[in-house]
Parts: C-alpha cells; sequence; structure tokens
C-alpha cells in the first residue's frame, strides 16, 4: 500500500513539471450527502409576541429553506423534517442533524428565519424577533413541503433548537395551529431541544394527537429544564402523547459538536429566573401578576449563561432523536 501511494504521488509531480494531466480516479461519497439540494423561497409574515397570541399576521417576510433530499429515485416520495434553528442562526449542529437524517432516508428543510428579515442573531437582543413568530415560518415551511412532489405531505415533523424549539413544540397547539397553519397540514411529530417552555399560553396542554418529545441537559444554565418538567406534565395530564428525556451533564446546545465542553456567553439574554403567562388581549406577564414581561427591563431576565458540547449526551440525543423518528414516520 505504502508503494502505492508513494507512485501516485510521484506520477502526480511528474505531470505537474510535465504540464499534463492524469485520470482522476473516482471516489465513493460519503454516506451522509444528500441526493439533491434545493434552496426554497418561503413567505411569511413577522407578528411581535402580542400580534401574534391576538391572530394578527404582522408585516410580510421573505424567507428561504434549503432541502435536502436523501439519495433515491426521483419519484419517490420521502418523509422530512424542518428544522428551526436557534438564537446563534444556522451553525454545524444543525448540518449534521440534516446529514444524519439524510442517511436515515428522511428530507431535511433547513429554515432560516433571520437572513430575510435581516437578523444575523438575537442572542443579546431577543427582541429582533419574538420566537412565537417564528412558528409562523414553520408552518409555512410544512406548507411548502406539503407541495412538494418528493415529500410525503403526512410524514412532516418540526424540530426546533432553543429559540426555535418554541417553535417547534407549541406549533402542536390546536389553537396556534387554527390561527396561523394550514387546517389541510399538520406536523406529524413535534421535536425540541433545550425548549424555552417558562411562558404559559392559554389553552397550550390542547394540542394536536401527534407525539410530543422534548429533549433537555440538566445542567442547562440558558434555558432551565424545570419548566419544562412542568409543562410536560400538564401535557400528559390533560392526555397529551408528550416526554421530556434528561441528560445529565448537557449544557445548553450540548448536541453541537463544534463547541467545546464550556462555552460562556456573557452577553446573552437568559430568562431563566422568569415564570411568565398569558394574560388578557395577548399580554405576557410574570407569573401570578399583571406586571408585563419585558425583555429588557424586567427584573427577572439574566445575562450571561453557558453553552457546551457534551459527547455522551451529544450521541444519546441523536440516537434517541433518530429511533423516534424512525418509528413516527415509517409506519
Amino acid at each position: 500500500m505504502a508503494d502505492r501511494i508513494a507512485s501516485l504521488r510521484l506520477g502526480a509531480l511528474l505531470a505537474a513539471v510535465l504540464g499534463v494531466s492524469l485520470p482522476v480516479l473516482a471516489q465513493p461519497a460519503p454516506k451522509d450527502l444528500p441526493g439533491r439540494i434545493e434552496v426554497l423561497p418561503l413567505r411569511s409574515t413577522t407578528p411581535s409576541g402580542t400580534e401574534f397570541l391576538r391572530g394578527v399576521r404582522g408585516t410580510e417576510a421573505s424567507l428561504a429553506g434549503e432541502l435536502r433530499l436523501p439519495p433515491g429515485p426521483a419519484t419517490t416520495r420521502v418523509p422530512a423534517v424542518v428544522l428551526v434553528h436557534g438564537s446563534g442562526g444556522i451553525s454545524g449542529s444543525t448540518d449534521l442533524w440534516a446529514r444524519q437524517l439524510n442517511e436515515a432516508g428522511i428530507a431535511a428543510l433547513i429554515l432560516d428565519s433571520f437572513a430575510g428579515r435581516g437578523i444575523t442573531s438575537t442572542v443579546t437582543d431577543q427582541d429582533l424577533l419574538n420566537s412565537l413568530a417564528m412558528m409562523v415560518d414553520a408552518y409555512r415551511a410544512l406548507d411548502l413541503l406539503a407541495a412538494h412532489p418528493r415529500i410525503r405531505a403526512d410524514r412532516v415533523a418540526v424540530m426546533g433548537f432553543s429559540k426555535g424549539a418554541v417553535a417547534a413544540v407549541y406549533s402542536a397547539s390546536t389553537r396556534f395551529r387554527g390561527l396561523y397553519g394550514n387546517p389541510q397540514n399538520r406536523f406529524a411529530a413535534h421535536i425540541g431541544l433545550y425548549t424555552p417552555c417558562n411562558v404559559r399560553y392559554e389553552g397550550d396542554v390542547q394540542v394536536a394527537t401527534v407525539p410530543i418529545r422534548l429533549h433537555h441537559g440538566v445542567v442547562d444554565d440558558y434555558v432551565p429544564i424545570a419548566p419544562c418538567r412542568d409543562y410536560v406534565e400538564r401535557l400528559r395530564t390533560a392526555g397529551a402523547d408528550a416526554t421530556l428525556t434528561e441528560y445529565p451533564n448537557g449544557q445548553h446546545s450540548f448536541d453541537n459538536p463544534t463547541a467545546p465542553a464550556l462555552v460562556d456567553v456573557p452577553n446573552a439574554q437568559s430568562t431563566r429566573n422568569c415564570r411568565m403567562q398569558e394574560g388578557p388581549n395577548g399580554v405576557i406577564n410574570l407569573a401570578g401578576t399583571n406586571e408585563p414581561f419585558v425583555q429588557k427591563t424586567s427584573a427577572c431576565v439574566a445575562i450571561g449563561a453557558h453553552t457546551g458540547h457534551d459527547p455522551t449526551d451529544a450521541a444519546a440525543v441523536r440516537a434517541n432523536v433518530q429511533a423516534f423518528l424512525k418509528e413516527a414516520l415509517f409506519h
């Protein structure tokens, strides 16, 4: 083998010196490469949080999503997952999720809620885009996929990360789907990683009869796990098919292999100390009060948090999600 490698290197060197070309040896494509990539335009709207809860559409927004189809015949319809990014935007971790979905025979639509709105990040200013507005984007992405000739319209799931997990999880709400969804389309499953569960919306346990799966790191100090424990318990009491899987060493974004084990995010806005509930006319109040929650001035808002990758928990969440999607989308 060493002699063959040396011979190939010598041949390449001689070709460069003599100005001739050598035949290129075909290399097998990695299994995780998509079969086809399409960049799809997507029309949405941008309501504020209060507008969203009141059923007001908001201003028009021109967005896009990158659809990655798994290898296979062009006539084959496949399941799909809409991936909704978090406050930092699309990352290498999003790319890895899309690759792994393709390898499992599932299409992935990487939804970009930021670029079309002129946003790069909301980490230091969450008011740039309300999390609920991203739910409108997710519903429009569902409509887009349901009309696509390669996608099984009844097998589209949604998966969100942090800020994007609000869209992924709460889009199961029959109220929100009635306000912003298409009655002909519905998500087949809802998955949230490190979901902000600390706002109690009116009717938020009245959800579609599809599975809701939350995954959360126990040591997350950016978006704490306790409110999600409470929310999943309320969902289950109401009869929903909801579970929360806990990861003992998981920081925020623990599934992201491009990050070190611990990253200090000193300017991050975190509502880890806040509990909120929807009041009259779509106003979000601090829980148990009539005091409106204001991102920049409410005393419960903390500045500074951590993120970080944990290889063991990352491997576990990817295996858990893959197993779940195999059951939910291929039955």
